[in-house]
Parts: C-alpha cells; sequence; structure tokens
C-alpha cells in the first residue's frame, strides 16, 4: 500500500569543500535509511567587483561557474550514478540564509563544518553556526571525512 504523504526531505547544503562531500554522503545515507529524498543545495553568489565604469559583473558566467562546481561536487560523491530523487538545486544567494529557508518542512538539514582548528571555531557567522541557530528543523554538523578526504 503507497502512502499518500511525500518521501522525507533531507536538505544538505553543498559547497565544494571536504566536509562538504561528507555531509552529501551522510545526507544520503540517512535519506536511504528513513526513506527519504536528498535535496542538495548549491547556493552561489556574484561577486562585484567595482571598476571605474560600475560593477564588473556577468551573472551568466558567474552562474555557469556555479553549475560547474555543483556538477563537479555531486560527481564525486556519486562517480557511478545519482541517488533516486535526488533534488538538485542551485540558487544565488547568501548560503545561510537559503539554507534555513530550506529547513523549512525538512526532516533535517545536514550541513559541513568548515572549521580547521580553534580559530575557524570561534569565528561568528559561520553557515553551520547560524544553520544550526535559525533552521526550522534539526541541524546535523559534519565533519570531514578523514578516511575518504585527504587532511590539509
Amino acid at each position: 500500500m503507497q502512502s499518500s504523504e511525500p518521501a522525507a526531505r533531507v536538505v544538505v547544503g553543498v559547497d565544494g569543500s571536504p566536509s562538504s562531500r561528507a555531509a552529501l554522503r551522510w545526507a544520503d545515507r540517512y535519506a536511504r535509511s528513513i526513506g527519504g529524498v536528498v535535496e542538495a543545495v548549491h547556493v552561489w553568489d556574484t561577486p562585484s567587483a567595482a571598476g571605474f565604469t560600475g560593477p564588473a559583473i556577468d551573472p551568466d558566467f558567474d552562474l555557469e561557474q556555479a553549475r560547474e562546481r555543483f556538477t563537479a561536487e555531486l560527481v564525486a560523491v556519486f562517480p557511478d550514478e545519482r541517488p533516486p530523487g535526488l533534488k538538485e538545486i542551485l540558487v544565488e544567494g547568501d548560503p545561510s540564509e537559503t539554507l534555513i529557508r530550506a529547513s523549512q518542512g525538512a526532516e533535517i538539514l545536514v550541513v559541513g563544518r568548515r572549521g580547521r582548528g580553534a580559530f575557524a571555531r570561534a569565528m561568528l557567522g559561520s553557515v553551520s553556526q547560524r544553520c544550526a541557530q535559525h533552521a526550522a528543523c534539526p541541524v546535523v554538523v559534519v565533519r570531514q571525512d578523514t578516511e575518504t578526504e585527504p587532511v590539509h
């Protein structure tokens, strides 16, 4: 008998860091264990460099670069095939705000921990810290997977 309820959403932030790849793997394992689906969210921002004639930005180029980085991350984590039901979401904006919005109605939000020591942990405003404080669902912060990722 098929349930009419939608599958549980497991939202994960993907930013290209080793801890982000570990978070994506964790989110996939968790989603499979609960019969849920993964929503991989990659947030990009158009850097603005002001020149003599105004901002020097090319939103199309930046979007293409973001799309390529996102695809490369998904291929790095899932080299053979992507998980069934994986939803790929590419958004321009602030990573913290975007992930907090995406957490609405989600089973869980998974983010990587990018810190590299006491100074990085002490910095206020990190994406993982803001998500942990403001998300609308439980948040899991995943550290870099030292078995599959090189430690620098």
